[in-house]
């Protein structure tokens, strides 16, 4: 067989061959250069971003002719053996396959050997992560003092499943994701190379695909060039990844956002007739959501995008969505995937998804409104509330016949005009309690109070608005209202109102609302009755003659008898 897939015709023969790790690559030019580098290393992260390229690299550029060198040569008999695998000194060991207590053992029995043909044996076991325990414990003493001709290299993909203690004794470096304008231009570069066409849109769906592994984005890039005819287009790749156009992708969630269910349904049906994977449908919906929500906040970050580019459709669209909006279907769309791995039916779980993100929508439209049309609403029904009590007291007047009544001074019920009943005696009871150190402590957090409202609710909030906490004891807080009907509105949210206390006073408080013209009156009523108790005990007081007052203190209340 002649041919060769993309990578491994192009798999990486030097450090500025590995793309998106410089933080690794130019740690490890500067080891060798300088004669610094270590006995162990372990090389961990994602598949397809560079460890085992990497460590062959290190390999032939300490075991280079002419060393010390920041890139190995490629020239010399070292460096084209161990690109060959043909000098014994070098070897990799697929620790998948070669997990045993056994090879680990003749593994520590042959490091003592001098290498036969280069400076340093170097052996590359990739996943580590497989070996067995018992395996773990035999490479233990060889990592801790090995030979002065040993470098070992541990790849994996997993580096929790590796003990600390191995991971103790070695130089660890972290490859990340390649980033997706990297992969892009390693693309692009080879396909100059092969002289093959390719336009942008694949590349971009290509490295998409791919999710930062650069030996996936050129596997991908081999089936595409295979599937092609001249030219890789944009429906090639996305025929063999099953994902979905960003032009679908827009034509879908415009319709979510409208409301229109019908058209969202017929197109995910027709997605998946298409062949399209369900789970790459929601995955590449997530995170197109998630680009529109990163592009909102941020206009100039497009680099922070990871399955959308930005076009005049993409602005379009970012500008009709909330971000409210955004966050929800995100959220349903996770559900749908968490749930999605259990079943055999994915569709259903995707249509289900469709319409609750339609209906939310709907919801959100038809059942939010905001601060200002709630209290424009109240007026409005405070004051026919009003006019309609005009008219039963006119129409009483008239038809009763005059009675002469005494005038009286009791306190008419506590029923307001939106029949809220007013507890006196319980705010009474709450004022004989009060302290100002428990209404400062409320007035200080009230502001924390309202934002945490607002956010869990527009309607109580707007309910809230003009309230001002007016007395408190060690459990209850008085709050007057300036409109009559907003208690009653108020206690329709108790619940939620009490829970916030709770959670801002750290105390269980409970609230009793006023309306602010009865709390002026009955607290001018209290004090007015504290002000007649202190004249009375004031009054009480006699002051006692100085020569009573001695001979009590001298033969005490038993033995004294005043006479006038």
């Amino acid at each position: 067989m002649s041919y060769q897939a993309l990578y491994r015709v192009w798999r990486p023969q030097t450090f500025n061959d590995v793309v998106g790790q410089v933080h690794i690559t130019r740690t490890l030019q500067n080891a060798i250069y300088q004669n610094k580098f270590s006995h162990a290393y372990l090389f961990s992260g994602p598949r397809g971003t560079g460890k085992t390229s990497a460590a062959k690299i290190f390999a032939k550029a300490v075991n280079c002719q002419s060393a010390p060198v920041k890139e190995p040569c490629g020239k010399c008999d070292a460096c084209i053996g161990i690109q060959d695998g043909t000098i014994s000194d070098v070897i990799e060991i697929d620790a998948a396959s070669n997990n045993g207590v056994e090879q680990i053992r003749d593994i520590r029995d042959k490091v003592k050997y001098a290498p036969s043909v280069v400076d340093y044996k170097v052996y590359i076991i990739d996943e580590v992560h497989m070996l067995s325990i018992g395996a773990f414990n035999a490479l233990l003493k060889t990592l801790e003092e090995p030979p002065q001709h040993v470098i070992f290299i541990l790849a994996t993909t997993e580096p929790h499943k590796i003990p600390l203690t191995i991971i103790s004794r070695c130089q660890r470096f972290d490859f990340k994701r390649i980033g997706h304008s990297f992969l892009v231009e390693r693309m692009k570069q080879i396909m100059n190379e092969e002289k093959i066409s390719v336009t942008d849109e694949a590349f971009h769906a290509i490295a998409l695909a791919a999710e930062g592994g650069m030996r996936d984005a050129l596997s991908l890039l081999d089936q595409a060039i295979s599937y092609s005819q001249d030219v890789v287009e944009l429906e090639d790749v996305l025929a063999i990844t099953g994902s979905v156009s960003q032009s679908n992708l827009i034509e879908l969630i415009d319709a979510l956002y409208h409301q229109d269910a019908k058209t969202a349904l017929k197109l995910v049906d027709l997605f998946i007739q298409e062949g399209k994977d369900p789970g790459r449908l929601v995955y590449d919906l997530i995170y197109f959501l998630r680009d529109l929500l990163i592009y909102q906040d941020t206009t100039d970050s497009e680099d922070l995008l990871e399955r959308a580019i930005v076009d005049q459709a993409f602005k379009e669209l970012q500008q009709k969505l909330t971000s409210n909006w955004i966050q929800n279907s995100i959220t349903e769309l996770n559900q749908c995937q968490q749930e999605m791995k259990w079943t055999n039916t994915p569709k259903v779980f995707i249509e289900i998804t469709v319409l609750k993100i339609a209906d939310q929508q709907a919801e959100s439209k038809s059942s939010v409104l905001d601060d200002k049309q709630l209290l424009q609403l109240t007026e409005k029904l405070d004051k026919l509330e009003k006019e309609l009590q005009s008219v039963k007291q006119n129409y009483h007047k008239a038809s009763e016949p005059v009675k002469a009544s005494a005038p009286s001074n009791r306190r008419s019920p506590g029923v307001t005009k939106n029949k809220y009943k007013i507890p006196y005696e319980r705010i009474r009871d709450v004022l004989a309690h009060a302290e100002k150190q428990y209404l400062t402590d409320v007035q200080q957090k009230w502001p924390t109070f309202m934002n945490m409202l607002k956010q869990q609710s527009a309607p109580a909030h707007a309910v809230l608005q003009d309230a001002k906490p007016s007395a408190a004891s060690a459990d209850r807080l008085v709050i007057a209202f300036r409109y009559d009907i907003h208690c009653s509105l108020a206690l329709d949210h108790q619940q939620l109102i009490e829970s916030l206390l709770l959670e801002i006073l750290g105390k269980v408080t409970t609230f009793i609302p006023i309306p602010e013209q009865s709390w002026v009156e009955l607290r001018q009523e209290y004090v007015e009755k504290q002000r007649q108790q202190s004249q009375e005990v004031s009054s009480n007081q006699t002051v006692e003659d100085p020569i009573v007052a001695q001979a009590r203190k001298l033969v005490g209340d038993d033995l004294l008898e005043i006479h006038e």
